[in-house]
C-alpha cells in the first residue's frame, strides 16, 4: 500500500478537484447535478479552507470538505463533513479512512466537539466507511430525496470528537 498524505487544500487544486468530483459523480452519493468541467471548485462559501486533500502515489487522490453547519453561534461546536470523494485509481487503499479521520482531528483543532454528516440511504459503501470512522446514524429523514425516479432517505451520522 502506498503512503497517504492529508493536507488542506490550496487554491491550485481547484483544476484536480473539479477533475475528481465530475470522475466520481453518482447518484449514489449526489443529490445536484454534476459540476461543469470550466465551474470553480472553490468558491465564496467553501474555500480552500474548508478542504483536506489526500495525496497518494504523488497524485491527487480524494478530498473532504469539513464546515460549520450553521453560521449560528449557538452551534458553533459543530462541524459537518460537506462533501468526500476518493477517485476510483485510489479506492481500497485506505484514503476515505484517512480523510474522515484526518476532518474529525481538524474539527477539534478548531475546537469542536461534534462532527456531523449526511449520507444517502443506499450509499452503503459510505456507510460502512462513517461507522469504521466511529460514527453512528442519529436519524433518517425518509424519502427525502428523489434521484433517478427512486425515493432515497437521508441519514444523519454524528460522533464526538
Amino acid at each position: 500500500m502506498s503512503d497517504i498524505r492529508v493536507r488542506p487544500a490550496l487554491l491550485s487544486d481547484d483544476p484536480a478537484l473539479v477533475r475528481l468530483e465530475r470522475a466520481t459523480w453518482s447518484t449514489l452519493h449526489a443529490v445536484r447535478p454534476p459540476r461543469e468541467e470550466n465551474e470553480d471548485f472553490f468558491g465564496e462559501r467553501f474555500g480552500p479552507d474548508t478542504f483536506l486533500v489526500a495525496e497518494t502515489d504523488g497524485r491527487v487522490a480524494g478530498f473532504v470538505g469539513l464546515v460549520p453547519p450553521t453560521p449560528l453561534a449557538s452551534n458553533a461546536h459543530v462541524r459537518q463533513i460537506q462533501g468526500l470523494a476518493v477517485d476510483t485509481w485510489a479506492r481500497g487503499r485506505g484514503v476515505g479512512l484517512e480523510l474522515v479521520l484526518a476532518a474529525v482531528v481538524e474539527a477539534r483543532r478548531q475546537g469542536a466537539v461534534r462532527v456531523t454528516l449526511r449520507v444517502l440511504g443506499h450509499n452503503t459503501p459510505a456507510r460502512r466507511l462513517y461507522e469504521a470512522a466511529g460514527f453512528t446514524v442519529e436519524g433518517v429523514l425518509p424519502g427525502e430525496f428523489l434521484l433517478d425516479g427512486v425515493y432515497v432517505d437521508d441519514v444523519c451520522m454524528g460522533r464526538r470528537v
